[in-house]
């Protein structure tokens, strides 16, 4: 039991530096935003792949129809949705003509749907930088403004932005957070946007990330990499494209999205289950003794300090109480600095191990998905 807490130990010592780098270099967007002239700012286009987003198509598209930024051009693209999605764009488009809806042709079997309809976007966009959301991310009214602003200051050819997460349920509170604890505690942002001197050029790809929620490119780097045609068969194809362009010799940057960019990822427990099933394994690379060594690894530093603190008063041994005491308050002080920073209920802090445990549950789930050969389906579409 010792061994395990000192494990965990060392494993939260790690994180911790992580974090805390990550305090500072982990920044929002620009504070300053430009006011668009014909002459001496760049266009953008902003598109929005749309399937079945009845719930939400409205929200997003208002708030780009809101930017203060005037050279922009929104292309919605209906992806052959089953719902009322087509006919709230239509009512839309009557009261802007800067919205233009577009009609998604049939997908291709070597084509998986999201990247499918982002290179439809893509092909009729006349942007200098494109910035695809997704239809359930809402924007303030300088966002884009300010993404042009961090573009051009910081010389990136590439942005992407993790909007705040807004929560309803309680599943929401407990299991979302978790990503956002998962990124800022294991991924150097400095090393996302600039190489590793001590890890060889030919490997600084792999310290990229992305939230495909929202990204920004510049055009020319975008045909550079091939577009979203070069990860088509990619599940998590945010983080391909990352790559892609840390593979092109382009430079990125990311940022966090307080006072610019929202999202409802999921509105009930059912659908959240179904999304994160999609892809989780797709995280890993889809490499099983990874996927098994990492749970094992969570499971040892999130979950078991909780139980040890618990039941050491049963059969009291002070070395344990004292492990895993400092165990769980280092990570409830992780998650407090977390709730801080994007302003969610820290109550919820509380239950990070309930919020680790879910994963773990659907971690059986995503393997037995793997080894039935099961299809699992998005929006009434098979993921792969």
């Amino acid at each position: 039991m010792i061994y395990l807490l000192c494990i965990a130990l060392v494993y939260l010592g790690i994180t911790s530096l992580i974090l805390w780098m990550n305090k500072s270099d982990f920044r929002p967007l620009s504070k300053n935003h430009v006011t668009a002239s014909l002459s001496t700012t760049p266009t953008v286009s902003v598109c929005i792949p749309a399937r079945n987003e009845e719930q939400n198509i409205k929200r997003a598209v208002q708030s780009v129809l809101a930017q203060g930024y005037n050279q922009i051009e929104l292309l919605v693209l209906d992806d052959d949705s089953t719902d009322s999605t087509p006919q709230i764009l239509e009512k839309l488009a009557t009261h802007s003509k800067k919205l233009n809806v577009i009609y998604g042709k049939s997908k291709p079997d070597h084509w998986l749907g999201k990247s499918w309809a982002c290179h439809q976007l893509s092909q009729k966009a006349q942007g200098d930088f494109l910035l695809f959301i997704d239809a359930d991310v809402w924007l303030e009214p300088n966002m884009v403004s300010r993404a042009v602003t961090s573009m051009q200051k910081s010389q990136a050819d590439f942005i992407t932005v993790w909007p705040v997460q807004q929560m309803g349920t309680f599943w929401e509170k407990a299991v979302i957070p978790i990503i956002y604890y998962g990124l800022l505690s294991l991924l150097p942002a400095r090393y996302v946007h600039n190489k590793p001197t001590w890890l060889p050029a030919r490997f600084s790809h792999h310290f990229a990330a992305a939230c495909g929620q929202c990204m920004m490119f510049n055009r020319k780097a975008y045909n550079a990499i091939g577009g979203h045609q070069s990860v088509k068969q990619d599940i998590v194809e945010d983080v391909a494209l990352a790559k892609e362009i840390k593979k092109g010799g382009f430079s990125m940057r990311m940022y966090h999205g307080q006072k610019a960019a929202s999202c409802r990822m999921y509105i009930s427990g059912k659908e959240m289950w179904q999304g994160f099933r999609k892809n989780f394994l797709a995280l890993y690379n889809y490499s099983i003794p990874t996927f098994i060594i990492m749970a094992l690894l969570n499971f040892i530093t999130y979950v078991f300090p909780f139980g040890a603190l618990l039941f050491s008063p049963v059969h009291y041994n002070p070395t344990v109480f004292l492990l895993s005491g400092i165990a769980v308050a280092t990570i409830i002080i992780h998650r407090l600095i977390l709730a801080e920073w994007f302003g969610w209920s820290k109550l919820y802090a509380f239950l990070h191990p309930v919020g680790v445990s879910w994963f773990h549950v659907l971690g059986i789930q995503v393997l037995w998905d793997h080894f039935t050969n099961h299809n699992v389906k998005w929006k009434e579409r098979p993921t792969s």
